[in-house]
């Protein structure tokens, strides 16, 4: 399975993993059925969850129901535990949107919400995030996970994300990160995919984030916080919903 699932992610284009992931997932969800982990997206549960990474495979990573990740995961609970996102009136702007999360953002009533990417298939505007199509101060909230990464100027994108953003507006922007590195990694001039693999554990990554992230997310304009929700859970709790207990969620706000 490790084998299988690294060949598809490194072999075959974004936008035709998302289209062939859509028509597989109700027999992908069969075949796992179980009750060992538990997916809080969808509250289903199964026997084990799919291994994911696109270099060293991670064991139970991937939902079969929701294909979310660790990170995805960790993200729906504090948004379930910790705001009222799933009650109160929001604009909102998803950048580069999960799969899963769209599905569902898209059907409460309580969001005016807009999904945007220069090259996924099911989003609602095609955007490039160095340059969006949107007035100043447009929503109160969003969402750009894993996104920064693939982009050299990665502060320009970050201002474009703090102008569209209300005052008092907040958001969740999700990187690779590597904890135990003080300054980010990033060596522009390395282009061969094989080498961005090696060195940013991504064949089309530029950088690994290290502590110094949130530093760039202040130096824009942002407020940022480090935060290690995934904490907040019991050893068995973190097991159950496939979390990675010192992964960051980095959420971030304007005033």
């Amino acid at each position: 399975m490790k084998k299988i699932t690294k060949f598809l992610l490194n072999k075959i284009p974004r936008p035709l993993l998302i289209k062939a992931s859509i028509l597989a997932r109700p027999l992908i969800v069969l075949f796992f059925k179980g009750d060992n982990f538990t997916d809080p997206i969808d509250g289903k549960s199964y026997r084990k969850f799919l291994p994911y990474g696109y270099g060293k495979q991670r064991e139970n990573a991937l939902s079969p129901g929701t294909l979310s990740l660790e990170r995805h995961r960790q993200m729906w609970l504090y948004l379930q535990n910790e705001t009222d996102f799933f009650t109160k009136n929001y604009k909102v702007l998803h950048i580069a949107p999960e799969q899963e999360f769209l599905r569902k953002f898209k059907k409460m009533k309580n969001l005016d919400y807009i999904s945007a990417d220069l090259f996924s298939p099911i989003v609602d505007v095609k955007a490039d995030i160095l340059d969006l199509p949107f007035e100043n101060e447009s929503f109160d909230i969003i969402f750009c996970n894993h996104v920064l990464e693939h982009i050299e100027d990665d502060r320009k994108a970050m201002s474009e994300l703090l102008r569209v953003m209300k005052k008092g507006g907040w958001g969740i922007v999700q990187v690779p990160m590597k904890n135990s590195l003080e300054k980010t990694y990033e060596d522009f001039t390395i282009k061969d995919p094989k080498e961005r693999q090696k060195h940013f554990g991504q064949y089309d990554h530029v950088r690994w984030y290290g502590m110094d992230y949130f530093d760039r997310l202040k130096s824009v304009g942002f407020e940022a916080d480090a935060n290690f929700y995934s904490q907040k859970f019991s050893k068995e709790e973190i097991k159950k919903f496939g979390l990675r207990e010192n992964e960051i969620l980095p959420v971030v706000s304007k005033s």
